[in-house]
């Protein structure tokens, strides 16, 4: 019975240890794991550091040349919220934002109209009838050297302000 008992114990012996086994898988992946969540932890300071700001439309941005818009067109703009009126040689840019609660409003037969608390305004941009404050805002128009008109949503100017061509 001795030789059988010598048999199943050296037979144990030359096989690693179960137990070992374990602590070591449990040790790489615990040491993964720390590693892993350490550099996540890294990654994200960095990318939270680094300013993410989106810039809307800018406030100043070319419309064209005088030559696209006639003389006695109002154009509206979507993009940018603006109005181009030409009347013989002279243009403007008047908003087509509401006043009342910033809704984008569209020409109409009398002027201006916000479709969504009926706000109206002449071809001036002066309130007409609706909940509006005040009048429709008028913005710069300026020559550029290559010839197209600027606007500058920025620069605000007296209404019946033009540009002269």
């Amino acid at each position: 019975m001795s030789t059988g008992k010598k048999t199943i114990a050296s037979q144990t012996s030359d096989l690693p240890e179960e137990g070992q086994n374990r602590r070591q898988l449990l040790l790489w992946l615990s040491s993964m794991g720390l590693f892993g969540s350490a550099f996540v932890s890294i990654f994200s300071n960095l990318v939270f550091i680094k300013p993410r700001a989106t810039y809307g439309q800018p406030n100043r941005f070319a419309v064209g040349k005088p030559d696209d818009y006639p003389p006695g067109t109002r154009i509206a703009l979507g993009p940018q919220r603006v109005c181009i009126v030409r009347e013989e040689n002279r243009v403007a840019a008047i908003s087509t934002t509401c006043t009342h609660l910033g809704c984008i409003i569209g020409t109409s037969d009398t002027g201006f109209a916000c479709p969504c608390h009926g706000s109206r305004f002449d071809f001036d941009g002066v309130v007409t009838g609706g909940p509006a404050p005040k009048p429709l805002p008028w913005y710069q128009v300026t020559l550029a050297p290559n010839g197209e008109m600027e606007v500058d949503k920025d620069a605000e100017v007296p209404m019946g302000t033009y540009l002269k061509l």
